[in-house]
């Protein structure tokens, strides 16, 4: 990108900060008037007989007309961010949802329940709710207002009630996989090309996620191990006093590189960590996106071959077929306009995370 070529350039007029190179970057269509703004805090564990479970608090500011008030404070546990999910996933089949962070968190580098598993929950949940909140589509969904607004009470009565039109077309759409046998004749090329790229991106994301992981994992070890060897020096120049100066100076100089690294494994597990790792479960829900629309389309396939097998029924046959056909028209649209706009935002934080990381590493070499 000449862009960056010039960004990098010696002239001193022109600032190489990684800082000030992600700031020349913003997209065209950035809402600039925000209507919806939401806020996941204040976390609380609720223990019972039968479970132990964490509720956090969910603020809705607004000034949407669709709304009866213009704030709103509930408290929400986790099942109740799946459940919007899933109905967000049966209204819209072939939109792509935020991912929500899996039961267990980064298995085997915290504790269930731990502050640092809590804290790393809530920032995830604030940022599916704030994901959502800023789609074109899904903030306007009835199922996610009831999310934001209604009592435990309310949301759990709206739970228990029967499924409505779309969640009964998006069971549909999910039951097609057993009636369509093999590949989908007429899958449009684009789709094919987005298939190819969300296996390689897959791949791609997965691999980093591990070096990543595996880097915070050797940093934590360095970090340990330099706050066990820093002291030693401080008692060691207590009996030597012929070199007690130049053994306080070792301890001083491995104190500093400790804070150093600690605020480097802060950076890793703020900025990078969380963003490889959504986009792990995203590569995940995009081939989910990308199946449904075949599935989709399998129906067609199916109709339109069953009706030139048959001689009779051709009218019912043909109306059935003019619905599939809006109904995948509809299906490729939808997909079509988020995929770019999923894109977009996956390059944005990418090139993100990459640049704190980059910053952060220059500051902790300075230092």
């Amino acid at each position: 990108d000449t862009s960056l070529a010039e960004v990098n350039s010696f002239s001193p007029s022109v600032p190489i900060s990684p800082s000030s190179m992600i700031n020349q970057y913003k997209f065209e269509d950035e809402p600039e008037l925000r209507d919806l703004f939401i806020t996941v805090d204040d976390p609380e564990s609720h223990i019972t007989a039968i479970e132990t479970f964490i509720t956090y608090r969910v603020v809705t500011k607004t000034s949407r007309g669709e709304f009866d008030s213009s704030e709103y404070e509930v408290r929400r546990r986790y099942q109740d961010f799946l459940w919007l999910k899933t109905k967000l996933e049966e209204a819209h089949p072939t939109l792509i949802i935020p991912p929500l962070p899996e039961k267990f968190i980064m298995k085997g580098m915290v504790e269930r329940f731990s502050d640092e598993f809590i804290e790393t929950r809530r920032k995830a949940l604030h940022k599916f709710l704030n994901r959502i909140a800023d789609h074109p589509t899904l903030t306007f969904n009835e199922d996610f207002k009831i999310f934001l607004t209604a009592q435990a009470w309310e949301l759990s009565s709206h739970k228990k009630q029967g499924p409505g039109l779309l969640s009964r077309m998006g069971q549909t759409v999910r039951a097609v996989a057993s009636s369509v046998r093999g590949g989908v004749k007429n899958r449009p090329e684009m789709f094919t090309e987005m298939n190819d790229y969300m296996e390689t991106f897959s791949q791609k994301i997965n691999v980093l996620d591990k070096i990543a992981h595996r880097i915070y994992k050797e940093e934590r070890e360095y970090f340990n191990e330099m706050k066990e060897y820093g002291p030693i020096h401080t008692l060691w120049s207590a009996s030597e006093e012929d070199i007690a100066d130049s053994l306080k100076g070792v301890a001083s100089s491995i104190d500093k590189c400790c804070k150093a690294t600690e605020k480097r494994m802060a950076g890793l597990s703020e900025n990078l960590l969380p963003i490889l790792h959504e986009y792990v479960l995203y590569s995940e829900i995009l081939m989910g996106v990308l199946k449904r629309r075949d599935q989709i389309q399998g129906e067609l396939d199916s109709k339109v071959d069953a009706l030139a097998n048959r001689k009779t029924e051709k009218d019912q046959f043909s109306e059935e077929i003019g619905k599939l056909e809006d109904k995948v028209e509809c299906a490729n649209n939808a997909l079509k306009a988020d995929w770019d706009r999923w894109k977009r935002n996956m390059q944005c934080d990418m090139r993100s995370a990459f640049t704190n990381v980059a910053e952060n590493n220059l500051r902790y070499y300075e230092e």
